[in-house]
């Protein structure tokens, strides 16, 4: 990976190119799953010149039957993006609150939309602080952009490829949800509780920590010690395919940029009761 294609950016690096003659459009994707909205936390302050951009409303489509995160409808995403300022050919960098996930989820989006030239602030708005950099209260008014949100640009796992996949000898199916949602012992918010059959557990903090990412080396390794090895397929989920999108994220750092995302993940499993559900350590029943 080189020039805009590298997933993150740092926020001295960042700091040069906004201040550059092409500087790159800035979307402000803080968001908490239990709240309060991240736009609370755009107002008090961002970085200068950032749009904010609902992960919620504007990146994913409504929760229901797909998940509580699926995918957004291509026409309403193209729409929100304009809004932004997101113009086509041009980079963009996205950021979040620091722990990664929310802005790992919209640099899925925008890489399954088609838009290549996008990029992850490294650490999100602590990292930005930390570094001693501007911020500002002003709410930018951006000019409309053209971009064009052609899907696919990703590969994608509904749910009878997410099962597949679990049960292949030669594929991954991670879950990187915390080990006792996985093991079924307790689940905060989807109605049913334990993973995939054939799924295997890489709970996120083995691979992020505080939303800073390891060497690619180091990523590999953790990846190889649950089967990710050679090419064969891997793909990833969660509870709704946000934390999922950061897996993806990590496995493209390591060199797997086939990497493939459950996103309707563990919300849109179990809302078919038909569908089967494993407990315990291991991969299968």
């Amino acid at each position: 990976m080189s020039g805009t294609e590298t997933p993150l950016i740092e926020s001295g690096q960042l700091a040069a190119e906004l201040s550059g003659p092409e500087p790159p459009t800035l979307l402000d994707v803080r968001w908490r799953l239990a709240g309060p909205p991240g736009r609370d936390d755009y107002a008090a302050g961002h970085l200068p010149g950032a749009v904010f951009v609902d992960l919620d409303t504007a990146l994913c489509g409504p929760p229901g039957a797909a998940g509580r995160h699926p995918l957004p409808d291509p026409a309403a995403l193209q729409a929100a993006l304009r809004a932004a300022g997101v113009r086509a050919g041009h980079p963009v960098v996205v950021y979040d609150g620091g722990d990664g996930m929310a802005a790992a989820r919209a640099w899925w989006t925008l890489r399954w939309a088609g838009h290549r030239q996008v990029r992850l602030l490294h650490g999100g708005w602590p990292a930005w602080l930390a570094a001693g950099l501007p911020t500002s209260t002003e709410v930018p008014t951006p000019a409309p952009g053209d971009v064009a949100v052609r899907p696919g640009a990703l590969p994608v796992l509904d749910t009878a490829a997410a099962a597949a996949l679990a049960a292949a000898d030669e594929g991954v199916l991670l879950d990187v949800r915390a080990a006792p949602r996985y093991r079924g012992e307790m689940e905060p918010i989807d109605p049913v509780a334990g993973h995939v059959p054939g799924a295997v557990n890489l709970p996120a903090p083995q691979y992020v920590t505080d939303g800073r990412f390891p060497s690619a080396e180091a990523l590999r390794e953790r990846f190889a010690a649950v089967g990710v090895t050679g090419d064969a397929p891997v793909g990833a989920y969660c509870g709704s395919g946000v934390t999922a999108a950061q897996a993806v994220l990590a496995l493209h750092l390591a060199g797997r940029p086939d990497a493939a995302l459950y996103v309707g993940s563990w919300s849109e499993w179990v809302a078919d009761p038909s569908r089967p559900v494993a407990t315990g350590e291991t991969p299968r029943p």
